[in-house]
């Protein structure tokens, strides 16, 4: 693929410019981002998009998605939506891939795409004197891709060595098995970038086809933070997505349903150190209880050097660098899972000790000293998301994606600090299933008896 620092012209003072628009570097203060106030701007044409205006700097960035991504490829052409997304900025309209790509290099404009399993999004992040031809390019891209042959060639050999690559990473294998043993048949199983096989099957038509059906006004997101007014917002969202289909065609997924539940899976390799991964039915974003979840898997694994089990892990015994849980909310599925990689003599005692600690979790619950402390790090520490204008644009995004509401940056420190001890003892008991926890292991470890074979990958 390639890399933003292949794009940065020699001449040093352009250079400079460069590293400001791909940085983006925007930095609020704690106060002034409490004080951030999202707009929302409608176009004269009836896109809309959430605006924090900012003029400090002559620089504006842009995020996109649209509902709808890599959970949605066909059977025997998975990565479909990755591949789109390593194309549509290769060539588009009138130019090729080699001009298009100049352009974005000669104007500083940085412009790049992603497939998620729930979603396509896209980031555009642009000098303000460069921004007609900057939207004028990102309008280009997702209404008249051309799919060239050097091109599709060219990212397909890069996608298959890179997946080549991964075929032999053991964080890549644990975390994709765990995904195929947790989801069973259902899409969100997939691996998103597409197996080798999967890759050289999907054709320049398929790429088109994908454009043709995902890309509409209806399952458009926008948030833009920077250098420009809501009128002249306005008239951008007009000429950038106006000429995209009013409607998608529709998609259903069904909602997953967790497979194997307790299932252990070893996947042997002749590597010092094993992988471990795990994981569990977690919690859905819009669950009433989930900002409860949310500050209990910090102080459980989402606390970095803070939490239990990194406590019990490696401060303890040494037995891991890393230690860590997280929750994994999708649109039709949720997990919370976790992982570690310690000396193949030690994972079964590791592992022992995650199933303690989830279990403690889950009849105990949190003490009230670690709630305020979980409380006190995730509400002061919100700002900090604020470092850079696409961050925000990101986040104005996910708002509207998760339909969290135009003031939520207000109002989110408040969710936080509604958790009461009851509700965090309650909502432990309620996700943390220790039981359940379906593992997978990659590597030669002791001490781990497995209790079916790995799940075969889907195509």
């Amino acid at each position: 693929m390639r890399s933003p620092s292949s794009r940065i012209p020699g001449n040093p003072a352009m250079a400079l410019l460069v590293a400001a628009a791909v940085a983006v570097s925007i930095v609020f203060s704690a106060v002034q981002a409490r004080a951030v106030e999202v707009q929302r701007v409608v176009s004269p044409g009836g896109i809309e998009a959430w605006l924090v205006e900012d003029h400090t700097n002559p620089i504006i960035a842009l995020e996109l998605a649209f509902l709808g991504g890599a959970a949605l490829d066909p059977q025997g052409k998975v990565g479909l939506a990755t591949m789109v997304s390593s194309l549509i900025d290769e060539g588009a309209g009138p130019l090729d891939s080699q001009a298009f790509q100049g352009e974005l290099d000669n104007l500083s404009i940085s412009l790049r795409f992603d497939a998620g399993l729930d979603s396509f999004s896209g980031s555009l992040a642009t000098l303000t004197e460069n921004r007609e031809r900057a939207f004028e390019l990102l309008r280009l891209a997702l209404t008249e891709p051309r799919f060239d042959e050097e091109p599709v060639e060219r990212i397909r050999s890069q996608l298959i060595a890179r997946l080549s690559r991964d075929s032999e990473d053991p964080n890549t294998i644990a975390s994709r098995t765990l995904r195929r043993l947790m989801f069973g048949e259902h899409p969100y199983a997939r691996p998103v970038n597409g197996t080798e096989t999967s890759i050289a099957a999907i054709s320049a038509a398929d790429l088109r086809g994908f454009v043709q059906r995902r890309f509409g006004r209806d399952r458009l997101f926008v948030g833009v933070v920077g250098d420009i007014t809501p009128q002249d917002l306005g008239k951008v969202l007009d000429e950038t997505f106006g000429a995209l289909p009013e409607k998608a065609s529709p998609f259903t997924l069904a909602e997953a349903q967790m497979a194997n539940p307790g299932a252990v899976v070893v996947i042997d390799k002749p590597i010092p150190q094993s992988v471990v991964a795990l994981g569990h039915q977690g919690i859905m974003r819009d669950d009433p209880d989930y900002y409860a979840a949310y500050v209990v898997n910090y102080i459980l694994g989402g606390g970095g050097f803070s939490s239990r089990l990194v406590e019990e892990v490696r401060e303890k015994r040494g037995l891991a660098y890393s230690v860590y849980a997280y929750l994994a909310p999708l649109d039709h599925g949720s997990i919370v899972a976790g992982g570690t990689a310690t000396q193949n003599a030690r994972v079964g005692e590791s592992l022992d000790l995650i199933r303690q600690e989830w279990a403690r979790m889950a009849a105990e619950g949190p003490t009230a000293e670690e709630l305020d402390d979980a409380k006190r790090y995730l509400t002061g520490s919100f700002p900090l998301r604020f470092d850079s204008s696409d961050n925000i644009a990101g986040m104005l995004v996910g708002m509207q994606m998760e339909d969290l509401g135009i003031d939520y940056l207000e109002k989110r420190n408040g969710y936080i600090e509604a958790v009461t001890l009851d509700d965090a003892r309650r909502v432990a008991k309620r996700i943390y299933r220790p039981d359940e926890l379906s593992v997978v292991v990659v590597g030669a470890p002791e001490g781990i008896t497995p209790t079916q074979e790995a799940p075969s990958g889907g195509s």
